[in-house]
């Protein structure tokens, strides 16, 4: 009797397994914590939480669709913060994403020390963390005495060499601009440090599908008399399409995670002890959130290049 041959796995079907194995403790975690929380953010917001301040706990009272209603209705600060967070998303998004994409170019050349210029740009992020953030603003208390003279003469010289930024404005808009541009533009330019200082991940990103590009690509471009720009549009640009999708999903969580809407949510529910509306704050932006991301990627996928 022939033995039988054990069944080996296609290659694609090992990698499908890797995949699986890598993204199985994010997935145990959704499952066990985040589904839970989310059910219980949904309950929240359709009840009155009750606490026993001498017994503990909480009890729940159903009160509907109420907290929706005071929430979009009553509030005195919901619907402006919520307007003013997505509106500043939309400006964020794109700017960080080919912010990003320009620097990682910059970055992926060589040149005398790239390695430390790299480090800067991604340094914003490593700040970011909430332990260093705590250390800089105690520091800045410790020294505040010290430095208000200095900073009193700094802002009475930046005053003497200001100039009206409403004249350049005009001038761009007489030479035929758009006024939905330029105030974008404006726009943009206020929010420079926000988005510097958000772009450090997707650099990195942006560098990694840069040298994944293969070099023979840009060899033939070059013996076909591609200019430049050509070699952009025709390549670069093409070949890093699926990694502008990864950047801009992030982009628009992160930008998410750091609106001033979630800020107004976390205030609502754990200062002021409402449960109720700080759930309909968290559940209204986060769906609003999701349906961005639908679009945006829905949108970017159909233009989207895979080179296998």
């Amino acid at each position: 009797m022939k033995k039988q041959k054990k069944r080996r796995l296609s290659l694609m079907r090992k990698r499908m397994i890797a995949g699986y194995l890598f993204i199985l403790p994010w997935l145990v975690g959704f499952v066990i914590i985040y589904i839970r929380s989310l059910f219980q953010t949904v309950q929240f917001s359709f009840s009155e939480m009750e606490i026993d301040a001498i017994n503990g706990g909480y009890t729940l009272v159903a009160n509907g669709w109420e907290n929706y209603r005071y929430a979009f209705l009553e509030h005195g600060t919901f619907k402006q913060t919520l307007t003013s967070s997505v509106m500043n998303m939309l400006v964020d998004v794109p700017l960080i994403t080919f912010f990003s994409l320009f620097m990682a170019m910059l970055l992926n050349k060589k040149f005398p020390g790239r390695a430390l210029v790299r480090a800067i740009f991604f340094l914003p992020v490593i700040l970011g963390s909430g332990a260093i953030v705590d250390a800089m603003e105690m520091s800045a208390k410790m020294m505040q005495t010290g430095v208000s003279g200095q900073a009193a003469d700094m802002a009475a010289a930046s005053t003497s060499v200001a100039f009206d930024i409403d004249y350049l404005i005009s001038m761009f808009m007489n030479l035929g601009l758009p006024a939905k541009l330029m105030n974008y533009i404006t726009s943009a330019v206020g929010r420079i440090n926000d988005i510097i200082s958000m772009s450090g991940v997707q650099i990195v990103i942006f560098i990694a599908a840069l040298q994944s590009i293969p070099g023979s690509l840009y060899e033939v471009a070059k013996i076909e008399g591609a200019t430049g720009y050509e070699t952009f549009w025709k390549i670069t640009f093409p070949m890093v399409m699926p990694h502008i999708i990864t950047n801009v999903v992030y982009t628009i969580v992160d930008s998410f995670e750091e609106s001033e809407i979630l800020k107004l949510a976390d205030t609502t529910t754990f200062t002021k002890l409402d449960y109720g509306i700080g759930s309909v704050m968290t559940i209204t932006s986060t769906l609003i959130t999701c349906i961005i991301l639908v679009v945006v990627v829905g949108f970017i996928q159909k233009k989207t290049f895979y080179y296998n």
